[in-house]
């Protein structure tokens, strides 16, 4: 806001009264109070109280000692000032205003703004035309240009104008051009309050800037005379002058001439203190019916417009300067708030062939864009066509849900999105030189190579279908569903114009296409089945389904949650309807089952399917017949044959297919039979068991199909036929021929009848069969011997006996080593279990452990354990002997000389369990853990020694010497020999004398032999 700096000298003049020729002076006492001036007058004096405050207060009176309380209750509004009187000894106050505000208590705002193009006009009727109208205001804005006032007498029209920011005034006479008369060399559009003076007629017309924000003065003294408001505008030329604030469309000033688009151009900012000859105009509202302004908005804000989120339906909202914005619409919308929609055309509204066509008025150039939204749910229609007057060139089409272009009748495109889901899709073709390209929702679904087109005026635009039917049937007829904004470039093609006027392509034809896209009510036929509820949706329907049923029209009952089967069967869903699934045991005593069709089957009968399971080998399982033709599914040494003969046909005889293995183990198993070929008459038959398609069976013969069961057939399960006794033993699952089932229960049995048309039905009635599979009861009584278990295996038992019995029926003793437990030695079966004689070296119940034989043996100190399999034996030392070298050798007498022992080697020895060593020059033996030894030595590994003096040979108290595999006896004086059996007491003296010769004979031949023979060496050979 701009600030006016007021200064008002307020003079308040207080008279002392009548006084005395004494008085010369009367300021001399000082009389005047509270910062008061004193001035002599007449003789007298008078205060000149100050305007400034004293303690808070302005004081009043005729010596300034009256506080003044005028302004305590601070009367004036919008930031005016208020200031105390004292008039008459009564308290008072004025208000000083602010600019932009008048009244006693500035309460009168003169601020106005146009936010968009907008007009004021003013009654000046009263006025002389000649004479010179004075106008002085206040203007603020940001925008270079604006037509801030207009001022026509008679043809002359004076207008004051932002040219470049700059302020202009400008005349124009009748019909003649413009004429710039002054302009003010200041920028004024920089969003500032700026005042400026006009003179406007007369003899001369002038503008002068009288001042800037923050430099303007205003004098609030006088008294401001309001300037009446026109009810109206004038009618054209009923008045010879007229004055108007902003910009009126046209050159006439009064806002009805002819439109000229936005000349001139429109004034977009503030209005303030707009005095006319001195006559302050102000902003009233006005009837909604009056036209004397508008667009007038009270006040002025600097509130960026786009922070209202003007723009409607998303909008984008782009600021313009002050209080002015645009807004880019997206689609399908127009307008300046984009409030406006285009206008939907629904085509096809009750099933009726419509369409429209336009014709183009200009030519579109050399890149053409087609573009619309459509919404459907129909497959296939044709949405577009261009064409002249020769030929169609352009087709867009529906096919399969997706858009299918085609240019030139030749190069095609199709979309990879499908459209018809119910919602607006937005379709664009653009044709660009030698390509074409399809968008869908601006993603490209791809581009051909096209041919150049060229569109001229005059040419055709078909929507919705041809005006020949059969034409638009060969682009899948005519469209069901709506379009919206459908345009070629930027050209509309409307089908119901919207009120804002937007450049279109003319309408020629419009046949049965209503406004708006409101959808058939699909609800009118009442789709929905088994009292399902509709409820309509756009060209569409939904059904809300009571319980127990499904599908968009409640079509399909979910019967198995109704419960309709028995407890002995398990209930299995089936096209339109349901079925009772078990399975029954046939034995001698149960009855065949008899079956014939209900006379509706319809459709072709080619495959048989059953489960069976049996330990049976040889068993009629099905049979049918109808004259010559049969059917026969059997057991024959465990294998399933089937046997057919059916068809007229020359070419069909009988046909057998046998499974590869054998079936009768007493296992389920399940067997589809089928013809190879069910298209023919007569085809080759296949069997699969278990569903093992690599190892089927194929007939050599073919034969025809089982159509002759539909009407009149017997079908039998069990046996040949009712006069025939039951051959099965065992059960039988689902039987089903050409996919439908033979009932094992009747429809008596259920809870609810089978709603199927197709039916077999079974129509032996007084039979019951035995529901589930039961064996035979084979253990009871127990077959099995000795308290073994029996396992039924249906129609065959299995005896789990205990640990100390076998046989198929635990008949036999179990022989405990047949499992050979003894691992080094033999196994002896006992009652109690078993007993295992070891090998030698080994110990333990079954032989598993080795034995150490030293473990705990008695050789004594010093004394080396040899190891055997059975037992042991001690190497002694040279002192000691013995078994378990705890006995000393005697020693010799000194007086016996001795020859030393020879050191014998010792050998070692490759075991099977360990190695060993053979002593004593002992060799290794072929026997495990055993050694040849030499002469004089014994023991396992020759480590004893022969003890030749253990007999004691030497007789007569000879001293016997133990040497290797020998011994010699140590006589005494009276004997001799070698056991000392000879007494020789007597020859003592003959034997001293003969022993001097017999040594001294003795000496002489050693010596002689010493030098003769050759030395004797003790040697051992050790085998490796």
């Amino acid at each position: 806001m701009l600030r006016f700096s007021v200064h008002v000298c307020m003079l308040w003049l207080f008279y002392t009264g009548t006084f005395s020729d004494e008085d010369i002076n009367g300021c001399e006492q000082q009389p005047c109070q509270n910062g008061g001036v004193c001035e002599n007058h007449n003789g007298g004096f008078r205060c000149l109280c100050s305007k400034q405050s004293q303690n808070g207060r302005l004081y009043g009176g005729e010596t300034c000692t009256t506080a003044l309380s005028g302004c305590d209750d601070n009367q004036c509004e919008n930031g005016g000032i208020c200031t105390p009187l004292l008039v008459d000894g009564q308290h008072t106050y004025t208000c000083i205003c602010l600019p932009g505000f008048t009244g006693p208590k500035c309460q009168t705002p003169t601020v106005f703004s146009f936010e968009s193009r907008g007009y004021m006009y003013i009654e000046t009727q009263l006025l002389e035309p000649e004479a010179p109208l004075n106008v002085t205001f206040s203007f603020r804005t940001a925008r270079p240009v604006g037509t801030l006032l207009q001022r026509r007498v008679d043809d002359l029209l004076l207008s004051i104008e932002l040219m470049d920011g700059h302020l202009c005034l400008r005349s124009l006479r009748g019909q003649g051009s413009s004429t710039l008369v002054q302009e003010l060399p200041e920028y004024l559009s920089n969003n500032r309050w700026h005042t400026v003076e006009a003179s406007l007629g007369g003899v001369v017309s002038l503008i002068r800037l009288l001042c800037t924000e923050g430099n303007c003065t205003r004098d609030s003294s006088a008294k401001v005379q309001l300037l009446e408001q026109a009810s109206r505008l004038p009618e054209p030329g009923t008045v010879r002058q007229s004055l108007s604030i902003g910009a009126v469309r046209g050159n006439g000033g009064l806002g009805r001439a002819v439109d000229e688009g936005d000349y001139p151009p429109a004034f977009l900012g503030c209005l303030r203190d707009v005095f006319v000859d001195s006559h302050l105009v102000l902003p009233v509202v006005v009837p909604g019916d009056s036209d004397a302004q508008a667009n007038i908005t009270v006040g002025c804000s600097d509130k960026d417009k786009c922070d209202d989120s003007p723009c409607q339906n998303r909008g984008r909202c782009v600021s313009q300067g002050w209080r002015s914005y645009t807004c880019e619409c997206y689609r399908p919308h127009e307008g300046n708030n984009c409030e406006e929609e285009y206008i939907t055309a629904r085509f096809g509204n009750k099933d009726l062939e419509s369409y429209a066509s336009f014709s183009l008025d200009d030519d579109p150039g050399d890149t053409v864009t087609v573009s619309m939204f459509i919404r459907t749910r129909q497959s296939s229609g044709l949405l577009l066509i261009l064409a002249n007057s020769t030929s169609r060139y352009l087709h867009l089409w529906l096919e399969e849900g997706r858009v299918r272009l085609q240019v030139n009748n030749f190069e095609t495109l199709v979309s990879r999105v499908a459209v018809s889901d119910g919602h607006f899709h937005l379709v664009t073709v653009k044709l660009e030189g030698t390509e074409a390209i399809l968008f869908q929702s601006a993603q490209s679904q791809g581009s051909v190579h096209i041919r150049p087109i060229q569109v001229h005026p005059r040419d055709l635009v078909f929507v919705g279908g041809l005006p020949d039917s059969r034409a638009s049937a060969s682009f899948g007829g005519y469209f069901k569903g709506c379009v919206q904004d459908l345009r070629i470039n930027s050209k509309l093609l409307q089908f119901y114009p919207i009120p804002t006027p937007v450049e279109s392509y003319t309408l020629e034809q419009l046949i049965n296409v209503t406004q708006g896209c409101s959808g058939d009510n699909a609800c009118a036929v009442n789709p929905c089945l088994n009292g399902g509820v509709c409820y309509s949706m756009w060209d569409d329907f939904i059904c809300n389904c009571p319980p127990n049923t499904a599908g968009q029209r409640c079509e399909e009952v979910k019967w198995c949650e109704l419960s309709p089967c028995p407890t002995t069967a398990v209930c299995r869903p089936r096209s339109q309807g349901f079925e009772c699934l078990s399975n029954v045991t046939f034995r001698v005593e149960s009855s065949i089952l008899h079956y014939r069709s209900n006379g509706k089957i319809k459709r072709s009968l080619g495959s048989v399917s059953l489960s069976l399971r049996t330990r049976q080998s040889t068993a009629t399982l099905l049979y049918a017949q109808k004259d010559s033709d049969f059917l026969t599914v059997f057991l024959l040494d465990s294998h399933l044959i089937m046997e057919l003969q059916a068809g007229a046909d020359e070419d069909s005889r009988k046909v057998t297919v046998q499974s590869q293995g054998p079936v009768s183990d007493g296992a389920w198993h399940t067997v589809e039979l089928s013809m190879e070929n069910q298209t023919l008459q007569a085809s080759r038959w296949i069997m699969a068991v278990d569903g093992n398609k690599e190892e089927r069976s194929v007939s050599k013969t073919v034969s025809g199909d089982l159509d002759f069961l539909r009407e009149g057939a017997d079908i039998f399960l069990g046996g040949l036929g009712l006069d025939a006794r039951v051959s099965l033993s065992g059960c039988l699952g689902p039987v089903e021929i050409g996919g439908l089932p033979l009932p094992f229960h009747l429809d008596t049995d259920l809870n609810l009848p089978r709603p199927q048309e197709e039916q077999f039905s079974r129509i032996n009635s007084n039979t019951v069969p035995r529901y589930g599979c039961w064996g035979a009861s084979i253990c009871v009584p127990n077959p099995c011997q000795n308290k073994g278990t029996c396992e039924d295996l249906f129609d065959l038992h299995h005896c789990s006996c205990p640990s100390d019995w076998t046989g198929p029926l635990c008949q036999e003793p179990t022989d405990t080593c047949i499992s050979s437990p003894c691992i080094y030695g033999n196994c002896t079966n006992l009652p109690e279990g078993f007993k295992c004689e070891c090998e030698l070296g080994y110990g333990g119940e079954q032989c598993e452990v080795e034995l150490d034989m030293c473990e705990n043996s008695n050789c004594g100190d010093g004394a080396t354990c040899l190891k055997g399999f059975q037992s042991y034996s001690c190497l002694c030392p040279q002192n000691l002997t013995g078994q378990y070298c705890d006995e000393k050798i005697p020693e010799i007498p000194w007086y016996i000389e001795t020859s030393p022992l020879p050191q014998l080697p010792a050998s070692t020895c490759m075991g099977t369990r360990w190695n060993y060593s053979c002593f004593n020059g002992g060799n290794c033996s072929e026997a495990d853990n055993s050694c040849y030894c030499l002469p004089g030595f014994t023991g396992q590994w020759c480590e004893k020694d022969v003890d030749e003096c253990a007999s004691d040979p030497c007789m007569n108290g000879g001293f016997c010497l133990n040497y290797v595999n020998s011994f010699e006896c140590v006589c005494d004086m009276n004997y001799s020999g070698i056991y000392c059996q000879i007494d020789v007491s007597d020859f003592y003296l003959y034997l001293f004398l003969g022993l001097w010769q017999n040594l001294f004979q003795l000496v002489s031949y050693l010596v002689i032999r010493l030098d003769d023979e050759p030395e004797i060496e003790w040697g051992f050979h050790v085998n490796d």
